[in-house]
């Protein structure tokens, strides 16, 4: 029986949370943009080059939930999910 218990250590990946949580932001960004009646994608890409964030409504905190996401970071997880990689 003692065979049969296998010792699993869960992992952690830092770099998969963080993607996790820039992809539940830009959701709820998305739903406050497309709610308020912008078009998200123009909104979302205006901030992500000017890092203005007057882009992104403050219906539902979604300027405040778009600044804890660093852009470069964002920038990286969007390539890297275009190209696949």
């Amino acid at each position: 029986m003692a065979e049969d218990f296998i010792d699993r250590t869960q992992t952690f990946s830092f770099d998969t949370a963080q993607a996790l949580d820039m992809h539940q932001i830009l959701v709820l960004v998305y739903d406050a943009l497309k709610e308020k009646g912008y078009n998200p994608i123009s909104q979302i890409v205006g901030y992500i080059l000017s890092e203005d964030p007057t882009y992104i409504t403050t219906h539902n905190n979604a300027r405040s939930l778009i600044r804890r996401v660093d852009r470069d970071e964002l920038l990286k997880a969007m390539v890297r999910t275009y190209l696949g990689d």
